[in-house]
Formats: structure tokens, C-alpha cells, sequence
């Protein structure tokens, strides 16, 4: 769909959190004088200030509270948020409404590249570096998407010549009918189940990231993973598996690297670097200067002789078995738990069971479900619950040993006690600050 075509009819922004602001923005800029309309769960007083400022415009009509999705039938076009999802509105649409979003306006009409990044875990770290590694080669990129950045604004002053790294989250991808040029599937493992029926319907959303590539564009993907091996059969585009083989030499003269993330991501980013001719001097010096983002296994500060790390973007148990297995026989302390969503924890008990933690922080309510496990494969380990930061960071001063590591990586969701992972992390580095 093409921007334009938005002039003459009538829209319904779905959404007003940070990407809803985003797309507001943009069409108030492109037509100045047009009616838009946007509904929102939330009510005007439960927005912060800077929202409430943007949609003090006289030439906008709000539908705000419970009953938001009921008004939805009588538009031309709903530029619907992702984290709306399609299931919860199909009963108020209408035949003529078309429903669409910011990535879908955003790829069909860039004039520039596109690199997009998917996968359960680790898309934020990989996409990161893909744009350290641009920017180090003087190109001009941008990083934008599921990682904190609207993408919709970028249009405004968008060239040909510019670089989009695009993460895509599944819900960005589900309605995609375009995929990027240089599309990168990390992997898959059970999460958003609580949005999607099913693990399958939760995959075949992200496959819309290679699903209308053409013969001159490129998938990069993780072949170990069966499901996405079997997706990249039916590719049209130029095929490339993540493996270490390819650069054995790079690995080997750059061990330090291998510290920055998971090795399957680094070479998913060395992949994209030779497809865009890259020198290897560039992609040392973009490395050297990395730094992780917010709490993804992020180092915190050393107080009281004990390392901390804030890993709460882990929300599924691969990532904390991936974080155990990254800090090595240094954990001394794991904080684990959050919002049930029915998932096995099997492996993580088995790793924790391997590892030298020596004390498990429980939060509710999948913490308890994690420790019964480990309890059942005959693991003994000692445990503490709590239902708020302040007194877990104060008994893992208590417990945790000197030259240590306390982690915090979930392996849950953070709903409930926190509204999200970075509420949850924030806290948890507040604490430790604020600790005397």
C-alpha cells in the first residue's frame, strides 16, 4: 500500500503506544490537514504527558477505553499496533476495512535496502552489530523496528542509498506481504503463545520474512534448526546457512568476540557483512567498540566483590541455559521466574542441576515450577521466594559469595509483579545502585 493512497480515506491508528505515536507523527506530517482517528485501551489520564500532548489536535477524534475495538468497523484503513492481535479484532471488521501496520507501509514503500532480523531470541544483539558494522564502513544505516526505534518516520527523509536494519518481531511480521533483501532467521523456540493458537501458527508468522524474497535476494538462516532448514527449501532467494565453518579462520584470531553474543548470531552478522563487501578491519573495529544492549545479559557493576548481570530479556528457558552457559561455573546466585505461560522447564532444570549455582531466587509464579523440577530430577539447591526486587537484590548480597556472579535471567515473562522485561531489569539495577 502506498502512502498516498492514505490521503482520501479514512484511518484508524489502533494503538497509541510507541509505535501508534510514531505513525501518528508521520501522518500528521505528510497531510497536515487530514481527520485521523485512534483508539486505545487506555484512557487519556492513564497516557503520560508526552502522548497527551501529541493528541491534544484539533483535527483528531479519540475512542479510548474498554470498549475501543467496538468503533473499528467503520474504516477505510486501521494501522493497527503489534501487539494488538488480529484474532481479538476479526469479529468488529468489515469486508471493506484493510487492515495494515507500520512495517507494511514502511517496506512497501522504502526506497532504500532493507536487512531484516528475526528469531525468538537474540534479533536486538544481531541486529545491533549489523548496524555497527554498517556505520563502521561508512554506510548509511539505520537501525530501526522491534528494537526500541519506529520505523515509519524514517520515510519522511528516506534515499536509495540508506540502510534499513529492521528487527521483526513476529507480530510485525504476521501480515507481511514483502520481505526485505537480506532477511536473517536466527531461530525458533515456543514464546508469544499467549498471542498465537499454536507453536506452528507462531512460526509461520515469521516465515513471512523469506516467504516473498526474489531470486537477488538473500536468506541467511539457521539450518541446525529444522523448521526453519525446512523453510529455506522453498525459497527463491540466494541461500546462506549459519555455519562456523565458514569462518573457522575469523573465530580463531577473534576469540574475544564470541563473549559479544551466541556464536550462530556473530556469524549471522559476519554473513551480511561479506554480502555487503565488507573488510575485516571494519568488522574488528565495529566488535571492539560494541556495547550489548540493556539487559541482555548485560554486565552491571562489580559492589561488594559480586558481579552482577541483568539478563532480563530472557523470557524463555533457552535464553537462561544460553546465559549460564556464557558466564561459565561463576553463577553463584540465578533469579528465575515470572508469568506462567505453561512452557517445560526440563532443560533449564537439567542445567541448573549441572551448573555451581548454590542459591535460586524464586519469582512467581513459574519460579516455584522451576524449582519442583529440579526437585524431580532429584536436584537439591537453595531457594528463596520473594514478590518484589528490593528484597531479592538484598539476599543476593547476603548469599552470594565474593568473586561471584549474581544473574538475572528469568527464563519468563515479567507479567504480574513488572509491566515488562526493562521495568523488571531497571529495578534490579536500581537496587544493587541503591544498596548500602
Amino acid at each position: 500500500m502506498k502512502i498516498n493512497s492514505l490521503e482520501k480515506k479514512k484511518v484508524l491508528i489502533l494503538g497509541i503506544g510507541r509505535e501508534g505515536a510514531d505513525s501518528f507523527v508521520f501522518l500528521r506530517k505528510k497531510f497536515p490537514k487530514k481527520k485521523l482517528f485512534i483508539a486505545d485501551k487506555k484512557n487519556l489520564e492513564e497516557m503520560d504527558l508526552k502522548t497527551r500532548k501529541l493528541l491534544n489536535d484539533k483535527n483528531v477524534e479519540l475512542f479510548l477505553g474498554e470498549d475501543y475495538l467496538k468503533i473499528i468497523k467503520g474504516f477505510d484503513i486501521i494501522l493497527k499496533s503489534p501487539g494488538i492481535s488480529l484474532s481479538s479484532i476479526k469479529k468488529y471488521l468489515s469486508k471493506k476495512t484493510k487492515v495494515t501496520g507500520q512495517t507494511e507501509l514502511f517496506f512497501d514503500n522504502c526506497p532504500g535496502t532493507i536487512i531484516g532480523i528475526t528469531g525468538t531470541k537474540g534479533k536486538s544483539t544481531t541486529s545491533s552489530l549489523i548496524y555497527s558494522v554498517l556505520k563502521e564502513a561508512g554506510l548509511k544505516a539505520y537501525l530501526v523496528g522491534n528494537i526500541e526505534t519506529p520505523s515509519l518516520s524514517f520515510l519522511l527523509s528516506a534515499k536509495k542509498d540508506d540502510i534499513f536494519v529492521y528487527e521483526l518481531s513476529s507480530h510485525q511480521l504476521q501480515n507481511l506481504e514483502i520481505s526485505p533483501h537480506i532477511a536473517v532467521f536466527l531461530n525458533i523456540y515456543p514464546e508469544h503463545l499467549d498471542y498465537y493458537k499454536n507453536l506452528k501458527e507462531y512460526f509461520l508468522a515469521k516465515a513471512n520474512i523469506v516467504k516473498y524474497q526474489k531470486k537477488n535476494d538473500y536468506f541467511i538462516f539457521n539450518s541446525k534448526i529444522k523448521e526453519i532448514k525446512d523453510l529455506s527449501i522453498k525459497a527463491k532467494s540466494k541461500k546462506i546457512e549459519i555455519n562456523s565453518i565458514d569462518f573457522s579462520k575469523f573465530l580463531k584470531d577473534n576469540q574475544g568476540f564470541l563473549e559479544i553474543t551466541h556464536i550462530d548470531n556473530l556469524i549471522a552478522v559476519l554473513n551480511v557483512a561479506k554480502i555487503m563487501e565488507i573488510k575485516e578491519e571494519k568488522i574488528v573495529k565495529a566488535f571492539k567498540k560494541f556495547k550489548r544492549p540493556e539487559h541482555r545479559l548485560e554486565f552491571v557493576c562489580e559492589k561488594k566483590g559480586i558481579r552482577f548481570y541483568d539478563d532480563s530479556i530472557a523470557t524463555i528457558p533457552e535464553a537462561t541455559i544460553f546465559a549460564l552457559d556464557s558466564l561459565g561455573y561463576d553463577v553463584e546466585t540465578l533469579i528465575v521466574g515470572g508469568f506462567d505461560r505453561g512452557i517445560k522447564f526440563d532443560k533449564l532444570a537439567d542445567r541448573i542441576i549441572k551448573s555451581n549455582v548454590k542459591n535460586l531466587i524464586l519469582l512467581p509464579v513459574s519460579g516455584e515450577k522451576i524449582l519442583k523440577e529440579i526437585e524431580r530430577k532429584k536436584g537439591r539447591i537453595r531457594h528463596y521466594s520473594f514478590d518484589n526486587m528490593k528484597d531479592i537484590v538484598n539476599k543476593c548480597f547476603q548469599v552470594t559469595s565474593k568473586n561471584k556472579i549474581c544473574l538475572l535471567s528469568p527464563a519468563s515473562p515479567s507479567f504480574g509483579i513488572f509491566k515488562d522485561y526493562k521495568e523488571r531489569g531497571d529495578l534490579f539495577k536500581k537496587y544493587i545502585k541503591d544498596f548500602k
